[in-house]
């Protein structure tokens, strides 16, 4: 009788990659780099272990926003002070923290627990096309489609 794979924390192997996110929308590369961060795409995926890969983005400057979505789109914060809710368009922080909108976009698309928190801690991302991770020896992540 088979029974059904759990992988250990002890067994996982972890890789870096390297995501250019130059020309990418910005939702099609948050759901793959969510899956990655996860551990999706590979066959010893499970649900209760962080089975996934350490995800390093470049270019985050250069991603790509359909329809009216600079304009548009809209992100809150709010000090907890009655009053503070301060807003800012997808324009405006493209403009200030590029790296701000993919990790709110890819953090998103992660559980809502504490294994989610784990698993963001493992995405980097940089507005230009250097990164300081050489010495890990990240390999390039064709994106598909």
């Amino acid at each position: 009788m088979r029974t059904t794979y759990m992988a250990k924390p002890s067994e996982v192997n972890r890789k870096w990659y390297v995501v250019d996110a130059e020309g990418q929308t910005l939702g099609r590369l948050a759901s793959e780099v969510a899956s990655i961060l996860r551990g999706k795409h590979k066959p010893t995926f499970t649900p209760h272990i962080d089975t996934g890969d350490h995800v390093i983005l470049i270019n985050a400057e250069k991603i790509h926003l359909t329809g009216n979505k600079l304009a548009d789109k809209k992100y809150y914060r709010h000090s907890q002070y009655p009053g503070s809710l301060k807003t800012t368009t997808a324009q405006e922080m493209l403009d200030k923290k590029p790296e701000r909108v993919l990790e709110l976009a890819i953090k998103g698309m992660l559980p809502k627990n504490s294994l989610g928190r784990k698993q963001g801690m493992k995405l980097h991302v940089y507005a230009g096309s250097e990164h300081p991770h050489q010495a890990q020896q990240p390999e390039v992540y064709e994106l598909r489609g």
